[in-house]
């Protein structure tokens, strides 16, 4: 006796359903509340595109001024890597480190087990150790930050108009500080303001005149503008406080500070050295929208708060400001860049696909089940995902995931929205034939269906969960972006399994009725309706309160029940009536011809056959470039970036020139589509120097002068009107190469989480000038024989960045009396200057900043020619040299900075493509370069040359979903044994996940659509579940007629005669409710009943993410549906037959164990054959008997 049918006659009823049919009213109010909480969490949680990842990698960025890029990673970066690298406790996958001068930035990436907190605290714990071997004098100490995307700009707020920069930046400080007063925004950066600064331009020969030095000036500023309290006097009965007011209120407070007074010479005062500004900083960024120049708020989100929220209420606060009069009406205020719009429209747009595909699972499910029970299953939709979306709170607890309703969340309840279904179909079904239109008491009906089938229902729910459990154990960035949808499917489904066995056997004793022409009211007693009449009032009275989309509804529904009563119920019966009987009559035929003789074995064979056709078909499309692929999906472009980079350390005021010649040409490009013009498609042209403009692959993110962005950004998908994005991003590529000495790169946007670049070869070894050497001799290899499809292949560090090096002569410079600290640090002062002091005004302070004359401090002579005025220690007198008596200039090249990978110090030369269809082609033909290029030139022991980057990733990806796809059929398999409890029949059901493959892959061949490799493995994985539930349905209940003594072959032939209506709406309700995500159906519900525009269009962000993952499941989907219905039963009897001749012939019962040889089980199949012909005896595999006759 089967385990199953054990459990089955034990229990005869499942308790928990008994209970909830005695207790129907306790049972409603419970379904009153979930739906109250669910529907409230679901309006509640934080609404955004992207999940909101917080991945352990944790940065160290530290500053030492005054130090070159090798003096950074001697002093600075090794030291700490050094204690890094012996973190203990915690799984470090990798540390990087780059060191350019004064800077030092180290990024430790944990494995994504690791808790962010407890990744910050261990590398805060090894600093702490490397303290001892770091420099005293750091000008800032090592800062620990944690990475996370939420840090990225949600918006950009513009600000212009008729006013100087010190007027608008002093609108944008009131901005900045009424928006982060705002719970949801962590911080609003101003970008392109100037910054109001005190100069001391001091003259060089006039300190060397009056025989002081740069310090004397500095202590001279620093000790007079305090304001020092002395102290409480007592004065009568009244205590009062001394203070000593010498603190700076402007620049004219300078003019008189004393320098030097002695008795011996004239006083000294600060104007007879230096000239004195009260001016604006030198402009270390630069921010322009449309051309013009804007002060900028980059607004960035909070981590886990909503982030349509957080801009809309940007939005009102600006507006409020305006309104009231604190920003002057003349103050022009343009918000650009809002990710909140295009994260409304993926919402809406899913959740409207959602209510699509509801409507369509509806629509099949009253032609197989009639209006009312189709009624019962839908409502098991909703109350699924109200439950599912109660736990969310707990698992985020337990989890340590933060789940927001983001565009994954949508698509996890839009994929499982036709599954859902199958366990209430199941439970209803049942119901409804044990019912047999009243001759059993529904109560006694619904208790005995739910206790018939809640063991096959559970392995049907659990077979289908199990592919989605391994996906909870993908580790790195994409496994942390996509985890959201194992997590929600697992309790969206798990939830649909208490949902109908408590709730729908309540809604089937409460609604359930005789169905049938015999049993239905004549056709015009809908008029007596009291809900008829009921939406008809409501409706028009609705309308007279304005309430336009509500009252349009209720008509709606009163003019369907007309036409259900008229129109669709004739239908129904008649599609029930007719077309049903007759499927299943003509699929008898066909299994009745297919199951006789050898012809089993044929269909099997002929299946082997199709795989290898389906196999060559998708590898000529694939090879002819007629179906292409890609690690995540792609479409048009919402933003379009171009990325500037100069050599390290160019002046910012030199980027923004170059950067305004590249503005210039995209302008050009987008002459006809000009921004904010009526009708176009291009919003708005931002463009941003220094500040905001560093590349997101890039983990540096400090400010950069050598550094520009240009991003153009797109209106929404519907009101582009058929207008296409990306042929401009191609032409803007064309435009912006060509400039010597810059490299340019232009992308999109990331439709996923950020990936390593799609070309990326590492340079790695011990030693920086071999590691050099290598790959420039690799980067002029490939510049000449170039990979086409590459867009502009560049080092990540400048190889060769021009310096001036100053070389003091250690034994002179000892001999006057003077160090090498003094004459660096008197330079630097001279040259980048110093900050003395500031000035207070009012709540801002400015700084007071001291360095030679602008005309002198870039003048390379006249600084040698500098004296140095010093106090010699050993006479204790003042003393004045020149500089060029103690150092000489050299004239050198140097790297722009120094980049380590795991203590190896690495160069990476680094490029877009320009198809993202073409990265592996592209990465196959580079990785035969690289072999040539070893084989042509000696390369030193130390050094290593690795292809990485995306294709890195696309393997390790490529890797877990095969270990995945493992472990499910692992994980199914236990299922199905403890189902059937049998070792053939859960071989027969897990071969329904090769005939989905095969339809997969027939689908891409034929379709030549794109291969999103990620999303068609993961469809692969879901499919694994989903398909086998159909294989469950045929053999479960062949296994049933068999036992009840009907002859095997006959059983396989009724068998799938019954169920092939089951198997056909599960299969259909899945399509049915993938569909509309697929092809990128929209409509807008709330316009239709608000206004009554649907506004129906094709197409959209979310169709281009997830339509290929969509069509992956309905390809295999289809296929596999018409396989199992011709296939299941073959193999079901093959294996019956088979069963006693090979358990003869090899001497065991468990014979079924060489199923796990997959299709090599045939060859165990042919030796015995072989076996029995050399033994001159036939293998007998039974006598087929003829089926009774029919009555």
């Amino acid at each position: 006796m089967k385990l199953t049918e054990g459990i089955v006659k034990k229990i005869k009823e499942f308790k928990p359903t008994s209970w909830a049919i005695d207790n129907q009213v306790a049972v409603y109010i419970l379904a009153i509340i979930i739906s109250a909480i669910g529907l409230t969490q679901f309006v509640t949680l934080p609404k955004e595109q992207f999940p909101d990842i917080v991945v352990p990698t944790i940065s160290v960025t530290t500053i030492y001024a005054g130090n070159s890029a090798k003096d950074i990673e001697n002093l600075v970066t090794q030291p700490i890597e050094k204690e890094l690298k012996g973190i203990s406790g915690a799984k470090v996958n990798k540390i990087q480190s780059i060191s350019q001068a004064d800077y030092s930035l180290i990024v430790v990436e944990f494995d994504t087990d690791v808790k962010t907190d407890i990744a910050k605290q261990k590398v805060k714990d090894a600093i702490d150790r490397a303290v001892s071997d770091l420099p005293n004098d750091l000008t800032s100490e090592p800062n620990v930050q944690e990475f996370a995307f939420s840090d990225m700009p949600i918006m950009f707020v513009n600000i212009s108009g008729e006013f100087d920069g010190i007027q608008l930046k002093k609108y944008a400080d009131k901005m900045q500080d009424r928006f982060e007063a705002f719970s949801e925004v962590n911080r609003a950066e101003i970008v392109g303001a100037p910054e109001r600064e005190i100069q001391v331009n001091v003259d060089p020969y006039k300190l060397t005149a009056a025989r002081v030095s740069l310090t004397d000036v500095e202590n001279a500023i620093s000790r007079e503008n305090h304001d020092i309290t002395g102290g409480l006097i007592q004065t009568g009965e009244m205590k009062r406080t001394l203070k000593v007011k010498g603190q700076f209120t402007s620049v004219n407070d300078l003019y008189d500070v004393v320098v030097r007074s002695s008795a011996q010479g004239a006083t000294v005062y600060l104007r007879d050295v230096a000239e004195l500004k009260d001016t604006i900083k030198e402009k270390e960024s630069y921010a322009r929208l449309d051309g013009k120049n804007v002060v900028t708020l980059n607004i960035v989100k909070r981590s886990g708060e909503n982030l349509i929220d957080c801009a809309d209420k940007v939005k009102a606060e600006t507006e409020l400001m305006q309104k009231s009069g604190e920003l002057p009406p003349n103050l022009r205020v343009e918000f650009t860049g809002d990710t909140s719009k295009q994260t409304k429209t993926s919402f809406n747009e899913l959740i409207n696909t959602i209510i699509i595909g509801f409507v369509l699972v509806l629509l099949i499910l009253m032609f197989f089940m009639g209006v009312t029970n189709a009624f019962f299953v839908a409502l098991s939709v909703p109350l699924s995902v109200f439950v599912a979306f109660l736990f969310i709170p707990f698992v985020s607890s337990i989890s340590g995931i933060n789940i927001t309703l983001n565009f994954i969340v949508l698509f996890a309840l839009l994929f499982g929205l036709g599954i859902i279904v199958d366990d209430a179909i199941v439970v209803i079904e049942n119901t409804h034939r044990l019912y047999a239109n009243g001759k059993m008491p529904i109560v006694k009906s619904a208790k005995e269906a739910a206790g018939e089938v809640f063991i096959p229902v559970l392995a049907g729910t659990a077979t289908t969960l199990a592919p989605f459990f391994p996906l909870l154990l993908w580790k790195g960035l994409i496994g942390k972006f996509m985890i959201y949808l194992p997590i929600v499917l697992i309790l969206t489904l798990a939830a649909s399994l208490i949902v109908a066995f408590i709730f729908n056997p309540i809604f089937a004793v409460s609604f359930m009725k005789p169905e049938g022409k015999e049993f239905e009211k004549p056709k015009n007693s809908v008029f007596r309706n009291k809900w008829f009449w009921t939406s008809i009032i409501g409706g028009i009275l609705l309308h007279l309160l304005s309430f336009h989309g509500t009252a349009n509804f209720l008509l709606l529904m009163a003019i369907l029940m007309v036409f259900n009563s008229y129109v669709l119920n004739g239908v129904i019966h008649r599609f029930q009536d007719r077309f049903l009987p007759g499927l299943m009559n003509r699929y008898e035929k066909l299994l009745r011809w297919i199951l006789k003789g050898k012809r089993p074995v044929r269909a099997f064979y002929s299946l082997f056959g199709l795989f290898i056709l389906a196999v060559i078909m998708i590898v000529v499309s694939v090879a002819t470039g007629r179906t292409k692929s890609t690690f995540f999906p792609s479409g048009d472009p919402n933003f379009v970036y171009v990325y500037l980079k100069m050599p390290v350390g160019t002046d910012a005021r030199v980027t923004d020139s170059v950067l305004h010649i590249l503005e210039h040409r995209v302008e050009k490009v987008l002459d006809k589509e000009k921004p904010g013009a009526p009708g176009s498609i291009v919003e708005s042209l931002i463009t941003n120097v220094a500040v905001n403009a560093n590349n997101p692959r890039d983990n540096n993110r400090s400010v950069q002068s050598n550094l520009g962005r240009i991003q153009v950004s797109f209106v929404e998908f519907e009101k582009r009107h058929g207008k296409e994005t990306g042929p401009l991003m191609d032409q803007i590529r064309n435009v912006v190469q060509g400039i010597p000495g810059t490299s340019v790169e232009v992308r999109q946007e990331d439709n996923g989480p950020p990936t390593d670049p799609p070309v990326n070869i590492e340079v790695s070894g011990d030693y920086l000038d071999n590691v050099t050497k290598v790959a420039t001799a690799l980067y002029q290899y490939l510049d000449k024989n170039r990979v086409e499809g590459i867009e502009n292949l560049q080092p990540d560090v400048d190889l060769f960045n021009p310096e001036i090096t100053v070389k003091v002569d250690r034994k002179r410079a000892m001999m006057e009396g003077v160090s090498t600290a003094q004459i660096g640090m008197e330079l630097r002062t001279a040259v980048f200057g110093k900050e003395v002091s500031k000035i207070k005004d009012g709540e801002d302070e400015y700084k007071i900043q001291l360095r030679h004359r602008e005309d002198l401090r870039n003048d390379v002579t006249g600084l040698m020619n500098m004296r140095i005025t010093f106090m010699d220690m050993n006479t204790m007198q003042v003393k004045s040299l020149p500089l060029s008596s103690v150092a000489t200039v050299e004239y050198t090249n140097t790297a722009g900075g120094v980049k380590r990978k795991n203590v190896k110090r690495t160069i990476q030369l680094q490029s877009n493509v320009l198809d993202l269809t073409m990265v592996a082609p592209i990465n196959a033909q580079l990785q035969t370069k690289i072999k040539e290029f070893k084989e042509q030139n000696a390369i030193p022991a130390d050094v290593t040359i690795k292809l990485s980057g995306q294709s890195e990733q696309e393997q390790e990806t490529s890797s877990f979903l095969g270990k995945a796809m493992i472990i499910s059929l692992v994980l199914i398999f236990f299922i199905l044994v403890l189902q059937f409890n049998s070792m053939s029949k859960p071989f027969i059901v897990l071969t329904e996940i090769f005939f989905s493959i095969i339809g997969v892959l027939l689908g891409y061949a034929l379709t030549g659509m794109t291969i999103a490799t990620i999303m068609m493995g993961v469809g692969i994985i879901g499919l694994a579940g989903i398909v086998i539930k159909n294989g469950i349905l045929l053999i479960e209940f062949t296994d049933e007629l068999r036992s009840r003594g009907m002859r095997t072959r006959e059983a396989a032939i009724q068998a799938g005669k019954i169920r092939i209506i089951p198997v056909l709406l599960t299969a259909v309700a899945t399509i049915l409710g993938l569909f509309p995500l697929a092809v990128g159906m929209n409509l807008d519900f709330a316009g239709l009943f608000q206004h009554l525009q649907p506004n129906l269009f094709f197409g959209g962000d979310s169709v281009v993410f997830w339509g290929p993952l969509a069509w992956t499941i309905i390809f295999g989907l289809i296929f596999s549906f018409f396989l199992t219905l011709i296939m299941v039963p073959s193999m079901y009897l093959m294996a019956e037959r088979l069963k006693r001749p090979m358990g003869k012939f090899y001497g065991t019962k468990y014979i079924a164990l060489l199923g796990f040889a997959g299709p090599f089980f045939f060859i165990f199949v042919g030796i015995m054959y072989l076996g029995r012909a050399l033994q001159g005896k036939k293998v007998w595999l039974g006598k087929m008997k003829p089926s009774p006759a029919k009555q």
